[in-house]
């Protein structure tokens, strides 16, 4: 029932199968499992479950505990990916009554840019490495209420931007057609299930495109998903093998961009 649907949506959409990625091995999709704030719980959890069924995943570090470093050294040489959340994590204030003094309405895009190039240098004192993907705190690309996305992509100071969002034609795309500034994710809410969170598996592999997770807190922190349905995930995941990649982020777009659709 769910592929008939995939069908008839991208017929009613415009979209091919043609258009969808081709992906390693034969995979039907591609599925990115992304980490925002640099949590304590999903060291705790997210990583040995992730670590255990041998996946990789891009978690969006922001400044940290210096106590935390080593096990964030240690998760970037494990070949997990780091990816740049910020400095700070300004957000736009919220409600007339906010402080807007440590919001990003008291940024300017200089500002905003020269945050994300600091971090960039201290991800690479972690990993080595001398590019990284960024996600916008909140999901905001806002800076003194004008947005900086455009401006970023002229500093190349990044590789790619992923947003909060996706459309069902999302999951029928091909990857390597998408622009690096504007990826799309989805988050889900405290309470999500596991069969919830493997229903956007199943959506991607009857589409041939990407799905990117957007999770915050597993199994404890804020914005939490239960360590259950992570794990849930994460089995099913090890299951379809053979139907599903999971890879990083960055790992999905180099892919994409180095395997372009012969039938395009």
């Amino acid at each position: 029932m769910k592929m008939l649907l995939a069908v008839a949506l991208s017929v009613v959409c415009g979209v091919s199968a043609a258009s969808a990625t081709e992906w390693p091995g034969g995979a039907k999709a591609a599925v990115v499992l992304t980490y925002d704030d640099a949590l304590d719980s999903q060291l705790d959890h997210a990583v040995p479950v992730l670590d255990a069924a041998g996946f990789k995943g891009t978690f969006f570090l922001t400044r940290l505990r210096p106590a935390a470093v080593p096990r964030w050294r240690a998760l970037a040489a494990g070949g997990h990916e780091l990816g740049n959340h910020t400095v700070l994590h300004a957000c736009p204030a919220s409600g007339p009554s906010a402080d807007r003094s440590h919001s990003s309405d008291a940024y300017t895009t200089d500002r905003m840019l020269e945050e994300i190039e600091e971090q960039n240098v201290f991800l690479t004192s972690l990993d080595g490495r001398p590019a990284h993907g960024f996600a916008a705190p909140c999901g905001q690309t806002l800076a003194g209420g004008r947005d900086y996305l455009e401006a970023l992509r002229a500093a190349n100071l990044v590789t790619y931007a992923r947003g909060v969002y996706t459309s069902p034609g999302d999951l029928r795309a091909d990857v390597g057609r998408m622009d690096p500034m504007h990826i799309p994710s989805r988050g889900f809410p405290e309470g999500v299930t596991g069969a919830q969170l493997i229903e956007f598996a199943e959506e991607a592999a009857a589409g041939g495109g990407m799905a990117v997770y957007l999770f915050h807190g597993v199994g404890g922190d804020y914005l939490q998903v239960s360590d259950s349905a992570h794990r849930e995930l994460i089995a099913w995941l090890d299951a379809h093998r053979s139907e599903i990649w999971v890879t990083t982020l960055q790992g999905a777009l180099d892919w994409a961009q180095a395997h372009p659709n012969p039938q395009q």
